[in-house]
């Protein structure tokens, strides 16, 4: 049996980048064995030209083949703390972020946090508090939830404590956020 190759990809943290990176995949012919957030597995190995051509397609469409093992993992915790964050079941996490990804990479949290930080330039706690805010946002602009629903989805002990994080993010409260005309939402491979 045939081992499908794999490649991964920084950047890719939503179902509408899958459906990109898909289509870009059909148009040079490379048939994906499986696709989810950050990776592909293809049959074949492509061949030079069409990583090159695929390279170039990723990155128009601000995407980025990832080549390099440590960046790979800095992807692989990035995407298990977004997924986390909007699966709504932060509340019911049993155990810390920390022990979440320790478990869900499979790899010592102190090596994850240093590799992470080295990489990234903001620590693994920070990362997670400025998803947790660009998903509060999120939540605020389709005003379907309280402030109190959305502090208990995003695993907040209060309230409170959700409104501090969120103005020394944004420097305004959750209700100026909402109150506001346009509001400053980020794609979230841009949160950092």
């Amino acid at each position: 049996m045939i081992q499908p190759h794999t490649l991964h990809i920084r950047n890719m943290v939503c179902p509408r980048c899958l459906k990109v990176v898909t289509q870009e995949l059909d148009k040079l012919d490379l048939d994906p064995v499986a696709i989810q957030l950050g990776e592909v597995k293809l049959e074949q190995a492509p061949t030079t030209e069409q990583l090159r051509k695929l390279r170039e397609a990723l990155q128009e469409n601000g995407f980025e083949l990832i080549e390099d093992k440590k960046a790979e993992l800095v992807e692989k915790i990035k995407i298990a703390i977004i997924e986390l964050i909007r699966s709504g079941e932060v509340e019911n996490l049993n155990v810390n972020i920390s022990d979440y990804l320790a478990q869900q990479l499979g790899r010592d949290y102190h090596y994850l946090s240093t590799l992470f930080s080295a990489e990234e330039g903001l620590t693994i706690a920070r990362y997670v508090v400025l998803q947790k805010v660009e998903r509060a946002k999120e939540l605020l602009a389709y005003n379907e939830l309280s402030l109190s629903q959305i502090s208990f989805q995003l695993g907040y002990s209060s309230v409170a404590h959700l409104s501090a994080q969120f103005k020394q993010v944004t420097g305004m409260s959750p209700s100026e956020y909402k109150k506001a005309a346009a509001p400053l939402r980020k794609p979230l491979d841009n949160v950092n």
